[in-house]
C-alpha cells in the first residue's frame, strides 16, 4: 500500500492547496466568484468521489492479497504432495 498511500497523500495535499488558493482568488474576484465557487464545489465533490473509490480499491487490494496468500499456501502444499508421491521429497 505504500505507493497508493503516498499518491493519495500527494493528491490530497494538492487539492488542499488548490482549494485554499481558489478560495483566496474567489474572495478577491467579485462577479466571477460565483462561477469559481461552483467549480471549487465541483472539485470537492470529485475529490470525495475519488477518495471513496481509493478506499474501495484499498479494501479490494487487501482482499486480493489475502487470496493470493491462500493460493500460495495451497500451491506449496500441492507441490510438496506431488514431490512426495514421486519420491523426491
Amino acid at each position: 500500500m505504500g505507493r497508493l498511500d503516498a499518491a493519495l497523500a500527494r493528491f490530497t495535499a494538492a487539492l488542499d492547496i488548490l482549494e485554499t488558493r481558489a478560495g483566496a482568488v474567489a474572495a478577491n474576484m467579485g462577479p466571477g466568484s460565483a462561477e469559481l465557487a461552483r467549480e471549487v464545489n465541483d472539485l470537492k465533490r470529485e475529490r470525495e468521489r475519488l477518495l471513496t473509490r481509493i478506499t474501495a480499491l484499498e479494501e479490494e487490494s487487501q482482499s486480493l492479497a489475502g487470496l493470493t496468500e491462500q493460493v500460495e499456501i495451497r500451491l506449496d502444499g500441492a507441490i510438496a504432495e506431488i514431490r512426495a508421491a514421486l519420491g523426491r521429497g
